[in-house]
């Protein structure tokens, strides 16, 4: 049995999914018979807190910014506790879409064509021909993302909005159409199945309200694609992991066209969900892992050195 400090909820547009996240994690780790404490970087005490609390290890379980960007690791690296998931250098990275762009890029991943923007420039008028993607630079679960459609008269308006928190940089890519899929990669024994995901619910794209509204989504496993398609999916999100450095669990989102077999890696998440609705443990389970086993790999995980 360990001492295990549940980090949960924190300050970025993605609060409502940790909460969820990191109350299935906490479930289960005190199902596995561990001492568990929960602690909300919402409260300006929390490291603190943390420090009194003198965990055996941190089950990391936030989301975005302050929690899987590199700083709270950080906080964890100065208090010397072992943590799950990614260290500092590859969460910073794989959450600055354009600077995990150009590792993926050195890599030989395929992607797709893209420039980082401010983005009150990117509303002056299309920066590139529609469709196009405009999404923050640095955010998760889809937060803050437009597609702009051919015949759209201009760029979305949101951009100019004097109330946008979704920070000043924002990446335009081009719209690859096809099929959205995704790919956990587990980090000693690599991918474990792709997903094929569709949209359910009123909108016509994979945004926050299809990935954690229920019913929002439905997720095929093993997605109905090539063999070939699946093969290339999961070494590229191999590749992707290990070129990040990433530790414990990551994910990788793609996009796949197959009137042109082409395959386009979006990004990697470093602290993939862990609620009922997410892909990660439903992945797991195809394979074989219940929610608790997948659950307690990524805690032994955290006794990793960063």
């Amino acid at each position: 049995m360990a001492r295990v400090a549940v980090l949960l909820g924190g300050l970025s547009p993605e609060r409502p999914v940790s909460l969820s996240s990191g109350k299935g994690c906490a479930d289960a780790l005190r199902r596995l018979g561990h001492d568990v404490i929960e602690i909300d970087p919402q409260n300006p005490n929390w490291i603190s807190e943390l420090a009194d609390a003198a965990p055996d290890a941190v089950f990391n379980a936030l989301h975005g910014e302050w929690g899987e960007d590199g700083r709270t690791q950080g906080v964890l690296d100065y208090l010397k506790l072992p943590y799950t998931h990614s260290g500092v250098l590859a969460s910073a990275l794989a959450m600055d879409k354009d600077k995990s762009k150009a590792v993926f890029a050195q890599a030989g991943l395929p992607l797709a064509n893209g420039k980082l923007m401010h983005r009150l420039e990117a509303a002056k008028g299309h920066p590139m021909p529609a469709p196009y993607v405009v999404k923050p630079n640095a955010q998760g679960s889809s937060v803050g993302i437009f597609i702009v459609r051919e015949g759209a008269n201009r760029p979305p308006e949101q951009l100019l909005d004097p109330d946008w928190t979704f920070g000043e940089e924002v990446l335009v890519e081009e719209f690859i159409d096809g099929k959205e899929l995704t790919v956990a990669v587990m980090h000693d024994r690599g991918a474990l199945a792709v997903t094929e995901i569709f949209v359910t619910s009123d909108g016509d794209w994979y945004d926050f309200d299809a990935k954690y509204s229920s019913g929002g989504s439905r997720h095929v496993v093993p997605a109905n694609i090539p063999q070939s398609v699946a093969d290339q999916c999961m070494r590229a999100a191999e590749a992707a992991h290990h070129a990040l450095g990433c530790r414990g669990v990551s994910r990788s989102d793609f996009r796949y066209d197959p009137k042109t077999d082409r395959l386009a890696l979006l990004e990697v998440n470093t602290q993939p969900g862990m609620t009922p609705t997410s892909l990660t443990p439903e992945q797991a389970a195809h394979v074989g892992l219940s929610y608790d086993q997948l659950v307690q790999w990524i805690l032994e995980d955290a006794s990793w050195p960063r």
